[in-house]
């Protein structure tokens, strides 16, 4: 039993490392720096987008876990609060906006909205923990989601700095890279949510962050499987 343990352990060792490799670990770079594996931004683009794929499938499978358990109800699903934390960072309404938007005020618009859920994902998958009708495999799944935007932000990070390299985007959007420039000390109005809107409102917001992933990367490398 403790070597099969140990090998587990391993290979989800293995894992993580892998995927933090494919988008924000250090030996991904957006110049030829030494001892970096340097990317296309084309490429940069398609990681950043399968990784917000995968976020938003498993914020979907957890939101239907979620009603499965703690709201069997229709009408009292009917009742659930839709006051998101993040309404106030203003976000282009539907597809035609989001295309005119300037570049930079896009790129700012998603990693906004990343860095709001930081903490949020955190601490719902340390209440999680507290739900006894929640299954452990649940529990982990929104730790993963909540490590998985985290991962993500840093890889639109990436993506914006080879876009500033290319001089395709200004400069000013190399301070969005600190929490501190995006969001204001009071804005933790997430933490009088309850569980189940805390889990809508990322699944709507991380269905917002990939379609404007894909505008982005349509309106800035055309050519590439748009």
């Amino acid at each position: 039993m403790p070597g099969n343990i140990r090998s587990v352990s391993a290979l989800w060792v293995v894992l993580f490392c892998s995927r933090l490799a494919s988008l924000g670990a250090a030996p991904i770079c957006t110049n030829a720096q030494a001892g970096c594996h340097v990317i296309s931004l084309a490429n940069l683009f398609d990681r950043v987008i399968q990784h917000s794929a995968r976020t938003h499938g498993i914020s979907n499978d957890l939101h239907s876990k979620f009603e499965q358990y703690f709201l069997p109800s229709k009408n009292q699903i009917g009742r659930v609060s839709r006051n998101c934390h993040t309404s106030t960072i203003l976000t282009p309404n539907g597809k035609d906006n989001a295309q005119r938007m300037a570049r930079e005020e896009l790129t700012e618009v998603i990693l906004k909205l990343l860095v709001a859920w930081r903490d949020p994902l955190w601490h719902f998958h340390q209440s999680m923990t507290h739900h006894h009708d929640f299954n452990n495999f649940s529990s982990n799944k929104a730790l993963e989601m909540s490590d998985m935007v985290h991962e993500l932000s840093k890889g639109v990070q990436k993506v914006a700095e080879k876009m500033e390299m290319l001089g395709i985007i200004s400069n000013s959007v190399s301070s969005l890279a600190s929490p501190e420039a995006l969001l204001s000390s009071d804005s933790a109005e997430w933490r009088q949510m309850k569980d189940y809107d805390l889990l809508y409102c990322f699944r709507r917001d991380s269905n917002k962050v990939q379609n404007y992933l894909k505008i982005l990367k349509c309106r800035i490398v055309p050519e590439h499987g748009c």
